[in-house]
């Protein structure tokens, strides 16, 4: 499905609403920042005019808080810092909106037509690329057709790219941006669900394959045992995930020394840290969620004495990669980052109150991390947002039917939290509701107002001014050949460049394949060995993504 013809006249009334504000009296809701405030409508309003700058950005940070509905964050700040308080993250960005967050049916009578209840997969694809997909699509189309995606395209316009997570990194929200496959369970070469995806089948590979292909500059988060798996075809067939990760060039790190160890990102040397063979442990302990169970003692949340050290804590994952892609004075570039929040989602599902809360926190404090950054770099438009709603609810008294929690809160009161989807021990469901987006910096205005989520493909792309058409950038690619004349036997060394809309290129000798070659900086190299029988040879390099060939003869003698 493509996106909607009316998105950039949608575009240009948020920014021309937005422009109007600076010339306006605002009249802004009170903004209790802490009790005894001296006037926080005045601070509010410069804060906001301040904000409304419609320049291009040369960075984006987009936060993805998983499952982080309005209830969601208002249980965290309650909990945290009172109901009078505010999360000194999510609640900061200036400029707030909504987004409708539906996903669409694959097939069936209702093909196409809006699914109200989305999963993260569909969710992630939408503002990944652009376009409405079905529940369980990880950048594809409801026709099974791959679109790409904001750090696809991104990365070929030259700019770095990171993608963090505090879950797997093959999970939903991480993968979108890296990966297109049918199932967004298809993790790595072992996973059954790959089917047609599946390299062996003829497919682009797993999302595991796929990450290594893609090449972000950066790459944090959880997901070592898909790595552990083995190539079952390809050029690395035979290899685990992690080696053919070293043989192309990743610096893999494991541990918070081996990330503290690394002081360079970039496409010869791409970085690859998975900390966890799963999803990380959470920042405090579970909680659990009973019929009746809020008419109990209140708890209060205590560490998880499972919790990662704060040197691998969101916001210092955060802080490593913006400060790994920041642009130098020797690359003079830009950045796209997406990093997630991951288990504010898979708490709720869980129906634990402090789990969720925790996560909640830990997001908040890596927004803090991007916007203080943004403030002092001064051309960075950070966007916060979740992927859908979920289901916790404050409540005022205890459900008769459904699960719930009584929490003591910063305010010294009591909370009730109820989760009324599943009964005990099956999993809580998302919700259709439309959540939070907010922003600050160059393009901010644009989540102004109600949006769908494909919009935000397009404040992103049209904020970093990047060429869409990245099978273009590869239209002038050219090959060479290190000697025209070789012996039979000899080694060939065949140069392809200006092959920037590509991520590999594949070579062959006639009909006889010589594999792929990553494309650094629009480059690539392929080294063979010369047929034995002489005569005039052809070279042709392909370009995996663009299609483009060019051809380079050489004779053997």
């Amino acid at each position: 499905m493509t996106p909607r013809s009316s998105t950039s006249g949608r575009r240009t009334g948020i920014i021309a609403g937005a422009a109007l504000l600076t010339a306006a009296t605002l009249v802004v809701p009170a903004v209790a920042v802490a009790h005894g405030s001296l006037d926080p409508h005045a601070d509010r309003t410069a804060a906001v005019k301040k904000s409304i700058v419609s320049a291009p950005a040369k960075n984006v940070i987009l936060l993805i808080g998983d499952g982080m509905g309005d209830s969601e964050i208002t249980v965290a700040r309650n909990y945290q810092y009172g109901a009078a308080g505010r999360l000194p993250g999510i609640d900061a960005l200036p400029l707030t909106g909504d987004y409708t967050t539906y996903s669409i049916y694959k097939d069936g009578v209702n093909k196409g037509k809006p699914d109200y209840v989305p999963d993260s997969a569909a969710t992630g694809t939408a503002w990944a690329t652009g376009i409405k997909t079905y529940d369980n699509a990880i950048s594809v189309d409801i026709d099974g057709t791959p679109h790409q995606t904001l750090l696809e395209i991104a990365k070929a316009n030259g700019l770095k790219t990171g993608d963090v997570s505090t879950a797997e990194i093959q999970d939903a929200t991480p993968a979108v941006q890296v990966a297109h496959v049918a199932a967004r369970s298809c993790y790595g070469p072992d996973t059954a669900s790959c089917g047609a995806d599946a390299l062996a089948a003829g497919g682009l590979g797993s999302i595991s394959e796929q990450l290594l292909n893609t090449r972000p500059d950066v790459t944090l988060g959880g997901g070592q045992t898909s790595f552990l798996q083995t190539a079952k075809a390809g050029d690395w067939a035979g290899k685990t995930l992690f080696e053919q990760a070293t043989d192309r060039g990743y610096q893999v790190v494991q541990d918070a020394a081996g990330l503290a160890s690394v002081n360079a990102a970039n496409q010869s040397s791409p970085v690859l840290g998975l900390f966890t063979p799963g999803n990380f442990p959470t920042r405090y302990a579970p909680t659990v969620a009973t019929v009746g169970g809020a008419d109990a003692a209140p708890v209060t949340c205590t560490a998880n004495p499972n919790r990662l050290t704060t040197d691998l804590s969101l916001k210092s994952l955060t802080t490593k990669a913006i400060s790994l892609l920041k642009p130098t004075k020797k690359n003079a570039k830009g950045f796209f980052l997406q990093v997630e929040g991951a288990s504010i989602d898979k708490q709720d599902h869980a129906a634990d109150a402090c789990g969720q809360i925790g996560e909640t926190v830990d997001f908040d404090e890596a927004v803090q991390a991007a916007l203080a950054f943004a403030k002092k770099d001064g051309n960075t438009l950070v966007l916060v947002t979740a992927d859908h709603g979920h289901s916790s609810q404050i409540v005022d008294s205890t459900p008769p039917t459904a699960l719930s929690t009584a929490l003591t809160t910063a305010d010294g009161t009591v909370m009730k939290v109820s989760y009324g989807t599943a009964a005990a021990g099956a999993s809580q469901q998302h919700t259709g509701t439309q959540v939070r987006i907010a922003g600050y910096g160059p393009g901010a205005a644009n989540v102004v107002g109600l949006t769908d989520q494909t919009d935000n493909f397009y404040t992103i792309a049209n904020s970093l001014a990047l060429n869409r058409d990245t099978a273009r950038l590869s239209s002038h690619a050219r090959a060479a050949v290190d000697h025209a004349v070789v012996s039979a036997g000899a080694t060939v060394t065949v140069s392809a460049s200006r092959f920037a809309g590509d991520r590999q290129v594949l070579g062959s000798i006639g009909t006889t394949a010589l594999g792929s070659s990553d494309v650094i900086n629009g480059s690539a190299r392929f080294t063979f060995t010369a047929p034995t029988t002489p005569g005039r040879y052809s070279v042709t390099v392909t370009g995996a993504q663009s299609g483009k060939a060019v051809s380079v003869k050489f004779t053997v003698r």
